[in-house]
């Protein structure tokens, strides 16, 4: 499995603090199966303009020197549109994935549909593919919402742990890959728990195990290539997923 959002570049944002902690997180998520990790340090648009933070690079070094041979790192940003993306940004790839034309992108949690839309149209105009962080987490995120983003030309990224949720952020990401509205899953790993293994499970114990290797291997695997994304199936849920996960956040057993 290939994890594409990650903060896991120790000590520069609200992720892992230290190299001892984002070394431990990697060793017990290839022990899990995932292969390659993309660390995505949060970055905003206007200060993009100046390029990737040299504490960014330094940070990286000091990772890579002692990171677990069994993860292969690749380097992003998740950058938050607090402006448009200015030219200069638009043109380094050193905040793209894996210098690729993908560029992963967030908003905050309350803000309008169309401006989602028409600041990820800004960024496709630059000749880059957005990829939009956790839609689910958006407030104004609905299926609808999702297809007019996604004809921007830019990609979906659901969060895994999000999707196992009985909230209302679970249920608008199973939502959107129910519709086949999500192009990649990721974990958004703080220094944590959180893995793209349970997400992959469930999914693969519910009949769409291809769907769960389109999510988590092959589109995954397309972007660090810089290559055409698959479309993704849409996946059924069946009711008694839902309910387990509704008994597990009250408390019942089962």
């Amino acid at each position: 499995m290939i994890d594409l959002h990650s903060h896991l570049l120790p000590g520069v944002d609200d992720g892992s603090r230290t190299i001892d902690q984002s070394v431990r997180v990697l060793k017990e998520i290839a022990e899990l199966g995932i292969t390659d990790v993309c660390l995505t340090p949060h970055l905003t648009a206007s200060r993009a303009e100046h390029g990737v933070p040299a504490a960014y690079d330094a940070a990286f070094a000091a990772l890579a020197a002692v990171a677990p041979p069994e993860v292969a790192l690749h380097r992003g940003a998740e950058v938050m549109l607090d402006r448009p993306l200015g030219p200069a940004a638009a043109a380094n790839r050193a905040i793209t994935l894996n210098g690729t034309r993908y560029i992963l992108v967030e908003f905050p949690r309350i803000v309008p549909r169309e401006t989602v839309e028409t600041a990820l149209r800004l960024v496709a105009g630059t000749g880059l593919v957005p990829v939009l962080a956790h839609p689910e987490r958006y407030s104004s995120c609905t299926v609808p919402a999702a297809r007019s983003w996604r004809a921007t030309g830019a990609k979906l990224q659901v969060d895994a742990n999000t999707l196992l949720s009985p909230r209302s952020r679970g249920e608008r990401a199973r939502s959107l890959v129910a519709a086949g509205m999500a192009d990649i899953l990721a974990a958004d790993n703080h220094g944590d728990d959180r893995t793209l293994a349970a997400a992959h499970a469930s999914l693969s114990q519910h009949g769409a195990a291809d769907q769960a290797a389109a999510l988590m291997v092959r589109n995954p695997r397309a972007i660090l290539n810089d290559a055409e994304l698959e479309v993704v199936e849409p996946v059924t849920f069946t009711v008694s997923l839902v309910q387990r996960l509704r008994r597990l956040f009250d408390g019942g057993s089962g």
